[in-house]
């Protein structure tokens, strides 16, 4: 690999290797990223690699990150054509590469929704109606070849910010209007402008890629599929800042991650853009890996400077932010991996161009991972300003079932519950934090009808319990206290003193916590109180579950008078909670049953009957 010294040395490579980016024969783009492993694509791999022989002066094919459509994963796009292909399987390869040679689509393996088929990227609704910025590169390059970021024009916002004045780069981003895509939503150009003022002569950064949140992983995908783009984000920021080195903290349950990381820093290291004296420029930098052991406090960046340090990842009061004194006791800028990503994009785009999108306090674009109780679940980048309606019904096609959707959670563990009467409301930090959630890193999880909303919120309150670090006492007290009221609600243990108790005890942890973690803890609570209280209400005061989900709320018993003895439902127990001889009428053990359900459901004569609060339940 050719080490370059120079400006000059670069921008003669990149034509070199732009000269042959234009394919002479077509890809197929397998999308290769987590998802794609866990659904099988290795197999895909190996068949498509079986079905070109013969053909490799045809067709060529490659392995990418992720495509973002995870529901139909294994999934493959045809360029330059850019046909998609759903839910693969081996036998499917030898087809599509014939295809291929015969100019035709397979019309029963493409994308089809009521009743009508969409053939290529762009018409497919999923993709339709995203705007991807950060995530448009993805099925195109391998994320093992810095020459294919360098062909697409990778480094060119690098080589444009050398020749740039430290603080005029700052004043873009600051007009930019770029914010902190981790959580809080923090101006990314004032933090760096912070860091910067510093009078310390030695300054970090570090890129936060501890991405925890359940059902998240937006950050994983960047960083499988284009690690690039990241690397020439943080050497901008670096050089902007003045830092000579910076840290990649990246958990270590991504292996994938990790280890297209390694690739890539290396590869940055042998073509000169990572070392001393930077493509002549005089400035130096270099990164480093280290990998997070799965804490979910360590997200929080003080907790994060401490793990590095190889101490144990607990938060600190603050000031002194990071900014003034983090690691090692240094200026030190931190950023996630979505906010260092958007940075070459801001330089390649135009600063103006780039704050034309979104809303006015907002700008730019967002990755969710739309999950959950709909049907087209995956990676969606959309503009910031676009309605939850358009994101839960367009782009990922409403329910999958013939079950209504109820609400959507944002944020993560951290974030709150909004109902569907407010899906109209514009996705901005602002107008989140109003309806009693928050942006967060980006999770986003549809809840429909059969989603109990106070076990909802008993769901992340325990998650959040289990990772606080214990240092504060609301936090680590206050959780354990906010998750043992919601298990005696959905047990039917509650009264009607619990609902203000719980308020109470939300309100002091909120306003007394160390950290973010515990700050925003309460409000997974507080939004389904907010909105759901005819649920908590009917926990406490009528012992039942409107959604049927709280098993303690349940019993099954068996009518005596219609039950024929057929033994279905003893044969098929799997707790052997049904007693009773053949031919004779059965009863259920209530100390072994444990409201699985399955005696009702293959009961032919009816006996099996399910109450809960005195009430027939709805099936």
């Amino acid at each position: 690999m050719t080490k370059l010294q120079s400006e000059q040395q670069f921008e003669a490579y990149c034509k070199k290797i732009m000269k042959n980016k234009v394919p002479k024969k077509p890809i197929i783009s397998i999308s290769g990223g987590t998802c794609g492993y866990a659904r099988g694509i290795i197999e895909i791999i190996e068949a498509f690699k079986d079905a070109i022989k013969g053909y490799e002066d045809d067709i060529s094919m490659k392995v990418t990150g992720c495509h973002g459509y995870c529901a139909t994963e294994p999934n493959v796009t045809i360029f330059p054509e850019e046909i998609f292909y759903k839910n693969l399987k081996p036998v499917d390869a030898p087809n599509i590469v014939q295809s291929i040679l015969n100019g035709e689509i397979l019309d029963s393996l493409v994308v089809s929704e009521n009743g009508e088929n969409f053939n290529h990227v762009n018409e497919i609704p999923f993709y339709k109606h995203q705007m991807r910025i950060l995530l448009r590169d993805n099925p195109s390059i391998d994320p093992t070849s810095i020459e294919e970021y360098m062909a697409i024009g990778g480094y060119k916002a690098l080589s444009k910010a050398l020749k740039m004045e430290p603080d005029e780069i700052i004043e873009n981003i600051k007009i930019s209007g770029l914010r902190g895509r981790g959580g809080a939503g923090f101006p990314t150009g004032r933090k760096w402008e912070i860091t910067r003022k510093q009078e310390n002569e030695v300054k970090y950064i570090i890129c936060n890629a501890d991405e925890g949140d359940p059902g998240a992983y937006m950050d994983r995908s960047l960083l499988e599929g284009n690690t690039q783009l990241i690397i020439e984000g943080m050497i901008i920021g670096a050089y902007a800042i003045g830092a000579s080195k910076g840290w990649v903290y990246v958990r270590d349950e991504y292996p994938f991650a990790v280890k297209s990381l390694t690739i890539n820093i290396q590869m940055a290291r042998e073509i000169g853009l990572l070392g001393k004296n930077i493509l002549g420029s005089g400035f130096n930098f270099d990164l480093e890996i280290v990998r997070g052991v799965g804490a979910f406090v360590c997200g929080e960046e003080t907790a994060l400077i401490h793990s590095i340090e190889g101490v144990r990842g607990i938060p600190s009061q603050r000031p002194p932010y990071p900014a003034q004194k983090g690691l090692f006791g240094k200026p030190t800028n931190i950023n996630n991996v979505e906010t260092w990503a958007n940075v070459p994009r801001i330089f390649e785009m135009g600063v103006d161009r780039f704050a034309k999108i979104g809303t006015e306090r907002s700008k730019g674009t967002k990755i969710f991972s739309l999950v959950g109780k709909v049907k087209n679940t995956g990676l969606v980048e959309v503009p910031m300003g676009i309605s939850i309606k358009e994101i839960v019904y367009d782009i990922g096609g409403g329910s999958p079932t013939d079950k209504k959707i109820k609400a959507i959670q944002t944020g993560g563990p951290s974030g709150g519950c909004i109902p569907l009467k407010l899906f109209d409301l514009p996705i901005d930090y602002e107008s989140l934090t109003q309806a009693g959630s928050i942006m967060g890193s980006g999770g986003m999880i549809v809840m429909d009808e059969n989603t109990c909303m106070v076990d909802f919120a008993r769901y992340f309150t325990n998650f959040l319990q289990n990772e606080s670090c214990g240092k504060c006492t609301p936090c680590r007290e206050g959780t354990q206290h906010m998750f043992g009221i919601l298990t005696d609600i959905i047990e039917g243990k509650a009264n009607s003193e619990s609902i203000e108790l719980l308020k109470e005890l939300t309100n002091v942890i909120k306003d007394t916590s160390l950290c973010g973690l515990g700050q925003t803890a309460p409000n997974p609570v507080l939004t389904t109180i907010r909105y759901f209280k005819d649920e908590y209400i009917a926990h406490m005061k009528d012992k039942r579950c409107p959604a049927g989900a709280c098993k303690a709320l349940i019993k099954y018993t068996i009518d005596a008078e219609k039950c024929t003895g057929c033994g279905l439902c003893k044969k098929n127990c799997p707790e052997d909670a049904i007693i009773g001889e053949s031919k004779q009428p059965h009863s259920i053990d209530q100390d072994k049953c444990i409201k699985c359900g399955i005696c009702q459901e293959i009961c032919k004569s009816g006996s099996v009957i399910c109450k809960q609060g005195g009430i027939k339940c709805q099936k």
